[in-house]
């Protein structure tokens, strides 16, 4: 005799997964949006240009309607105090998934072989609770390739202090930041490349 799976509602993975197909349910916006907005949530990022490493999520976010999208990354923006562990739900979000959306805008624009009217992007306000479950799902389901191998998109320029760290991948592959041209020298550009090209062999995308 069998016994039968027990559906759990509450269950993380299927709270995370309610989270993430709200998200992609959720009309394309350019990036940035067009219009300030207050909420904390999550957010992929879509790519759809001409840089020849990235053909094939070029190529399969240009497809006919109907094929799935490919988000190039995925992120959160959280309220402030929420990494601290200050858990106050009567506070206002503020605008921080917009000020987040800007702020990746501002890098990709400063970005030498990057435009920005070659990405869009999807955001989804949701409670501060599930917000770090969401992203994490979401990630889970793509692999999306700035989170996994050209890592370094989302990061904050570092203190005065720490600017004799490494340049992350992402600003090896796309110079035009000015912080991240202080940092020391960091993968090597062609290695970046190979472990892109086989991260496209592996999810066969």
């Amino acid at each position: 005799m069998r016994t039968e799976p027990v559906f759990n509602p509450l269950d993380k993975k299927t709270l995370g997964t309610s989270v993430a197909e709200a998200l992609l349910q959720r009309d394309k916006s350019p990036l940035p949006p067009t219009e300030k907005f207050e909420a904390a949530g999550v957010y992929a990022l879509y790519y759809f240009g001409p840089f020849p490493p990235y053909r094939p999520i070029s190529d399969r976010n240009r497809a006919p309607e109907g094929k799935p999208e490919l988000p190039i990354y995925v992120g959160k923006a959280v309220p402030k105090g929420s990494r601290k562990g200050g858990f106050r739900p009567e506070a206002p979000a503020g605008t921080v998934l917009y000020d987040r959306l800007v702020q990746h805008s501002k890098s990709i624009g400063l970005a030498a072989n990057l435009a920005l009217e070659d990405f869009y992007c999807r955001f989804l306000a949701v409670d501060d609770v599930w917000i770090p479950l969401g992203e994490k799902l979401l990630i889970s389901m793509f692999t999306p390739l700035w989170n996994s191998v050209v890592d370094g998109f989302g990061n904050n320029q570092p203190g005065a202090n720490r600017e004799g760290g490494k340049r992350p991948a992402w600003h090896v592959l796309h110079p035009g930041g000015a912080w991240a041209g202080k940092l020391q020298p960091g993968k090597d550009e062609a290695a970046i490349l190979r472990s892109i090209e086989s991260y496209f062999a592996k999810h066969s995308i």
